[in-house]
Order: C-alpha cells, then structure tokens, then sequence
C-alpha cells in the first residue's frame, strides 16, 4: 500500500449517495486503505444516515462514490450542499461514473476524478493533501482511470449503518434474513453496448483474492449476516476463482446463503457449474436477460439469444434453482408487439414471480462514453446530451412505446407503495399494454404464478432508477423542481 509519509493524516469524508439497498463496498474498501496509511475517515451512506455536517466542515478531502446514475445525479444535487458547508475541502469524484462526468462535475466544483481501481488513486490524493497541507492541489497526477492490480484490503465497515438496516432477503413461507454484500471481482471482460462498465473497464476485470473476501463475509456473519449479496457485474468472469470461492464459503460458513449475478452467456457455458452453486447455497441467480427480442439484443451486444435465455430457464427448473432475469424493455427498437411477447414469455415460462414490476417498465439510458454511441442508428435518434439528466435523450419511433412506458412505471411504483403482489401488478401491466396496441387483453391465471414463492431481496439491487424525490429528500437536497422519475435503467449488468 502506498503510504509514503509518517504524518497524523487529514480528515476525510467518504459519502455514498445510493448503493441500490447494500451497504457500500465502494466506502467500506478504500476506508480501510486511507485507515491503515493514517489518516481520519468518516463515512457516510446517505441512502441510510444523515449527512454529518460537522465531518464535512472539518474535512481536507470530501470523496464521493459513483457507482451508477442514480448515484451521480444524486450527488449532483448535494455537491453544491458540501460546497458551501465547507469551501476549503477538495473535493473528489470516484467510481464507475466519475470519469464519464468529468466536465459536468468540475463546473460542480469537483478537482479530481478516479475511476477504475480508485483505492490506490484515493491514497495518492490524501497523502498530496497531507504533504501539501492545501486543499487546493495543481492538476491531478493520478491517472483519470485506473485498471491496475490491487492487493485488496479487508473492507472496513466501521462507522456505515448496520447490515440490518439494508435490503434483506424475504424467503415466502419462511420470514425474511439479514443481508450483508461483497464484491469477489471488479470490472467485466464482456462488452454489452449499454453497459456503463465498459467505457470504464473495457473487458478488463480484476479479481479480490479469496482471502479478502472470506473474511470480509466472516465479519458481517459476526455482525447478524444470514445471507451475502455478491456485487460482481458477473460472478463468472473468473470461473475458477469463483467455484473455488463458492466451495470454501460453504465449507467455512454453512448456514449461509448467497446470490450471484452472472451473464446468460456464461450461464450457458458454464451450466456443469450450477448444481454446485445450487449445493453451496446459491438461493438465486440474477442474469440481465434485457429481451428476448434478437434483433434488440444484437443491437445490444448481449451475445446471447432468445433461445439461450429460454434454454436456461429450463435447466435452472430441472434443477430447482431460481432465475431472476431482468430486463430493459423500452429501447429504440422496442416495438408494440415485441413487448406483448416479453409478457407472454414471462406468463408462459411461469417466471412472473421471479421479475421485480419496475423492470417492466425500464427505459434504456445512453450515458456520456456509452457504446451504444457505436451505432449510427443510435446517433441519429438521440438529442443533444443533457448535462442534469447525465444522459442522451431518445423518442421511440413510435409514441405509443414512450407513453406505455409511463404508464408501466406508474403501475409499478403504485404497486410498490401499495405492497401489491407481484401477480397482481402483472395483470395490471398485461392489461394496460394490450390497451396501448388497441386490443383485448386475453384472460391469464397471473396469480396462479404467486402459490410458487421465490426468494428474492427486499430492494432489489438490480433496479437501477433515476432518482425519486423521496431519495433526494432523504439527503436534504430536494426542490420544488425536482421531477419524480421512476426507472431509467444504468443498463447494469
């Protein structure tokens, strides 16, 4: 670890505005690193706690984590908030969307920018501040992304509200389990268009040694954990590290259950695989489907087909395991009928139970750096980028698609609030999208589906949204103009 200096540290502030239910790898890791070289860290998890003013106000360094969109444009709004508690602290932007909003940030006031492996780039920066004792530092040495290999610390999770005040995992017919999360690999080695990994990482991965992740769950099962949420983009980039991780993790730990997410493809080819994660306490696998549309997944570089998706669903019920696909249904290309056939599909192939509702209605985000800018289909239907909303904005070719798409995130925020079941919100989506292509929606025995319970976790971490006045509330920073958008995805993998 590179601490060059023997000095008593400066103050530091880590905050995350939104970590989709889990408590912030993206804090608990470089807090260790910037601790064990000295300096003084308080972090912050705004999604759960108050913003610590009197930490911000004595802070050299205030570090905010941008894993996604949701989180960008939330930070976006508490910047100035931090700016004018304290003017003096430099301020730095890290994570996935940092160095994809480097010129909308710095007119923000942000001076440093890290993406990739940013723990390393965070301990720079402090000792650049202790050495310097100014807060105002020359233009940044530290590379804007960086993809070198880390020798990972143990995150440290002192200070971040309890796992038992995050998302937790609600198992029908048998109450529901405390969660803690980890992250056994950064990065992804695959290319999917709408991915926000890639222009960051692009195809590169990097794995966390076994050890670090083995002891970063043993002390979260100390601390109440009944089940570990695996944050990889795709467990199965690193085949061998991961069925060597699954193993050891049952061995060590045997009353724990755990979820992955990994990539059809690699659920295809790697399908030997899965009665070991099924026997080690895989209780369910997310996998972004996004269609069952071949011509929208060829646009989107998914490497998987429609067949493939289909093909997985049977061995994950011949073996009796739980799929969670999800999906970006409202794209460019999306059409009335291709719609009513992701419904059917769902209905049909008995996974209705298995979908959250609002990935029914996500909506394809095209952020700055995106590669679906490739594509001169693409190019030719977005306006201007926005620097507020942090994305290009697109119409579908036929309005009926953009209003549906409304009414389906109305739907399913109204279900969520109403604790509708997830048979019952299905009925509703089925009918309104029959109405949007002006035909009778056929009769379904939706609820059926509900008499066959799936685990699944309380605030799905998957459901990438554009953030709610309710989030911006919950950080202080809401106004008056500040428009209620439910689900724009971040095409996360």
């Amino acid at each position: 670890m590179p601490c060059g200096y023997t000095g008593s540290g400066v103050n530091i502030v880590l905050i995350s505005t939104y970590e989709l239910g889990r408590q912030p790898f993206g804090l608990a890791s470089p807090a260790a690193w910037l601790r064990k070289c000295g300096h003084h860290v308080v972090s912050l998890d705004l999604a759960r706690q108050e913003l610590d003013e009197s930490a911000v106000q004595h802070a050299a360094l205030v570090a905010i984590y941008l894993p996604m969109h949701t989180a960008t444009r939330l930070a976006a709004q508490l910047i100035p908030s931090l700016r004018e508690l304290n003017p003096r602290a430099h301020l730095c932007c890290y994570g996935l969307y940092a160095p994809m909003n480097v010129d909308y940030l710095r007119t923000l006031g942000v001076s440093t920018f890290l993406g990739g492996e940013f723990e390393e780039g965070l301990v720079h920066l402090a000792e650049r501040l202790a050495l310097s004792g100014e807060e105002r530092l020359a233009q940044q040495p530290e590379p804007l992304i960086s993809l070198g290999r880390l020798a990972f610390e143990v995150p440290d999770r002192s200070g971040l509200p309890g796992i038992e005040k995050y998302a937790h995992l609600i198992v029908p017919g048998d109450g529901y389990r405390i969660v803690g999360s980890t992250e056994a690999s950064r990065g992804c080695k695959h290319l999917c268009r709408h991915c926000p990994i890639v222009p960051v990482y692009k195809g590169v991965f990097r794995i966390v040694s076994r050890d670090v992740v083995l002891e970063d769950i043993r002390r979260q099962a100390a601390a109440g954990a009944q089940h570990i949420s695996f944050g990889d983009p795709d467990f199965f980039n690193g085949i061998r590290h991961a069925m060597e991780l699954v193993e050891e993790f049952h061995s060590q730990f045997p009353k724990l259950t755990y979820d992955v997410t990994i990539k059809i493809e690699h659920l295809r080819k790697y399908e030997q695989h899965l009665a070991t994660l099924r026997d080690t306490g895989c209780l369910f696998v997310i996998s972004a489907v996004e269609s069952v549309d071949d011509a929208v997944l060829e646009f989107l570089d998914k490497r998987h087909t429609r067949k493939d998706f289909l093909h997985v669903v049977k061995i994950f019920t011949e073996l009796g395991m739980t799929l969670h696909p999800t999906f970006v249904p409202f794209t460019p290309w999306t059409t009335l009928e291709g719609y009513l056939d992701l419904l059917r599909v769902l209905h049909e192939e008995s996974l209705i139970e298995n979908v959250a509702p609002i990935q029914l209605g996500i909506r394809l985000l095209i952020p700055e750096g995106s590669r679906m800018l490739e594509l001169e289909d693409v190019r030719r239907l977005i306006g201007r980028f926005d620097p507020q909303s942090l994305a290009y904005p697109w119409k579908n070719p036929d309005p009926r698609l953009d209003a549906l798409g409304e009414s389906v995130q109305e739907i399913a925020a109204a279900a969520e609030r109403q604790k509708e079941s997830r048979a019952g919100t299905f009925e509703r989506i089925w009918k309104a999208a029959h109405a949007g292509a002006g035909r009778r929606a056929p009769s379904i025995a939706a609820k059926q589906h509900a008499e066959v319970g799936v685990p699944y976790l309380s605030e799905p971490w998957y459901c990438c949204a554009e953030p709610t006045r309710d989030q911006l509330v919950s950080i202080g920073v809401a106004k008056p103009s500040v428009k209620t958008v439910l689900a724009t995805a971040d095409g996360f993998v």
